[in-house]
């Protein structure tokens, strides 16, 4: 385990915060709250370092979001006593002409029937390609099999965040805040985010060097409710896919796997420190490898 010192780390991000505020001559904050572990530690964060009075979130479901997370963002944002603005942004897809990409949205059918005939996409997915989605969406399609497939639903989800985006960076500029983004350091490293959206663009970025379990043991120190710390991460932008399934591996391996090839152990070295295969250690150096563009914008040298 990645333990970390949570008071010292809870001190250390209340003063990045508020630092960035004054620097940035900003009256206030405003990020994005989606009911999920990161979001709810940002939140509890920028609460302690300037006061709930200048912490406003924007709510953002769509229709494809489970209504448990909208109720553990609402929950919270009550107990933190933050300003609010909850936001549906299924409309502003359907205006863009997004939200028909989705065949399962053409269909009058219940959000649990979606969410198994999305897992059962996956698997078969896997099972003829021999990758999963997510892997193989972090580069283009040129050439590859479902190609078409793979595209609709990229722009189908996300546009999601990019939408989240500029809606944050809206309020941000009506009222003068600053944009704190939720991304952490395990999701920057294998590109499980999307370029330019409300998981990557932002002002600040306070938990960006915390890998996943390390911003749980936080949110324990913040006493962020059980039911957020306890529950499945999930992007929540497709129904029925969670973090770690489209991953393939845990957070508790695959942060320890991402911290040991840091230290620059080698793949062989990693595997025997962690019992686990060579091939589980050569799937993670594969996706930070391909996700690397995500990370950067290319020029001319």
């Amino acid at each position: 385990m990645l333990t970390i010192d949570s008071q010292k780390t809870s001190q250390k991000l209340k003063k990045f915060i508020k630092d960035y505020l004054v620097k940035l001559e900003r009256d206030g904050i405003v990020f994005g709250l989606s009911g999920g572990l990161d979001s709810a530690v940002v939140a509890s964060l920028c609460v302690k370092a300037v006061g709930a009075d200048k912490v406003m979130a924007l709510i953002m479901p769509d229709n494809d979001s489970q209504k448990q997370h909208l109720k553990d963002a609402l929950k919270l944002a009550k107990q933190l006593k933050i300003k609010i603005k909850l936001i549906n942004i299924t409309p502003y897809l359907k205006s863009l002409g997004t939200w028909g990409l989705s065949p399962l949205n053409r269909l009058p059918i219940p959000r649990s029937l979606k969410e198994k005939l999305v897992k059962k996409a996956f698997a078969y997915y896997q099972r003829k390609t021999g990758i999963n989605p997510f892997a193989d969406s972090l580069l283009g399609f040129k050439d590859k099999k479902f190609a078409s497939w793979l595209q609709k639903g990229n722009a189908y989800y996300r546009i999601k965040h990019r939408l989240r985006m500029v809606l944050l960076y809206l309020w941000a500029e009506r009222e003068n805040r600053l944009v704190v983004g939720a991304a952490n350091k395990t999701e920057a490293k294998i590109g499980f985010f999307v370029k330019h959206g409300c998981d990557d663009a932002a002002d600040i970025m306070p938990i960006v060097d915390l890998y996943k379990t390390q911003v749980r043991q936080l949110a324990q120190y913040l006493k962020i409710p059980q039911e957020i710390i306890t529950k499945a991460p999930s992007p929540d932008i497709i129904p029925g896919v969670v973090d770690e399934q489209a991953i393939g591996m845990s957070y508790e391996i695959l942060d320890q796997v991402l911290d040991s090839l840091e230290t620059g152990l080698k793949t062989k070295q990693v595997a025997q420190k962690l019992n686990l295969q060579e091939k589980e250690v050569e799937k993670v150096k594969r996706l930070m490898k391909r996700s690397e563009h995500m990370r950067q914008v290319y020029s001319p040298v």
